[in-house]
């Protein structure tokens, strides 16, 4: 699509809320629905997302819009399913899946892992149960449910951006760790890349895998510069 508009600017409505205008005009969803947004941090943020776009406009480098419009057209229509989505990660979460062989990983994996799976535990009162091997064990159903209620206690926007990085990273406990502020964006991607790290130190890593690696890690960043935002 071109780009259509000449100027961005952001203006502040009732009650906090805030809206992005393109020459005057309030930004909509892809669903049609108005853009309100609920601080000026993230206002601005995809104001300027606007503002970059050249003569086509690029949905992919547009990220904050993104999940914004996600938040408003998919989470707020379709709420429970988002939930369970999300809170099915805590069922088989990358810390619980941990390798028996060699022991450098084994070692890795706990100290790096360890110590969330206890915050969790001390946090939200879900201990859960760690196994080796490709096979997920059953998670004690109180912990996945703590898990869940949890989830559920987040407003839209929050649900979209617990979303994308719990999925990209095949955890929900990194994804809630980043939400309260224990883990950084960063933290977040080398602790959900610790085992393809380790074998890149071991193998090495041809440039489909890098630039996979390179995409994936974008997108975490992305997802959890939308949380901060919000919060």
């Amino acid at each position: 699509m071109k780009r259509f508009y000449k100027k961005v600017e952001v203006r502040e409505l009732e009650a906090g809320r805030f809206e992005v205008l393109l020459d005057d005009c309030p930004i909509k969803t892809p669903a049609k629905l108005l853009v309100t947004l609920p601080n000026a941090g993230l206002s601005q943020a995809i104001a300027v997302e606007w503002e970059v776009q050249e003569e086509t406009i690029n949905p992919s480098t547009m990220p904050l819009m993104r999940y914004t419009a996600t938040a408003l057209d998919r989470v707020a229509t379709q709420r429970q399913a988002v939930i369970d989505e999300i809170a099915a990660f805590g069922a088989s979460d990358l810390f619980c899946q941990r390798a028996d062989s060699p022991q450098d990983l084994v070692t890795r994996q706990s100290a790096a892992w360890q110590p969330l799976l206890d915050w969790a535990d001390e946090m939200f009162q879900a201990k859960l149960i760690v196994t080796t091997g490709i096979m997920p064990v059953d998670q004690p159903p109180d912990a996945v449910a703590a898990l869940r209620a949890v989830v559920a206690g987040c407003d839209d926007m929050t649900l979209a951006g617990l979303h994308g990085i719990t999925s990209i990273t095949g955890s929900l406990i990194i994804g809630l760790a980043v939400l309260d502020g224990r883990l950084d964006a960063e933290d977040a991607w080398e602790l959900s890349q610790l085992d393809e790290t380790f074998q890149v130190e071991q193998w090495g890593e041809d440039e489909e895998a890098t630039a996979r690696r390179v995409n994936l890690r974008t997108a975490v960043l992305d997802a959890a510069r939308f949380l901060a935002l919000i919060n």
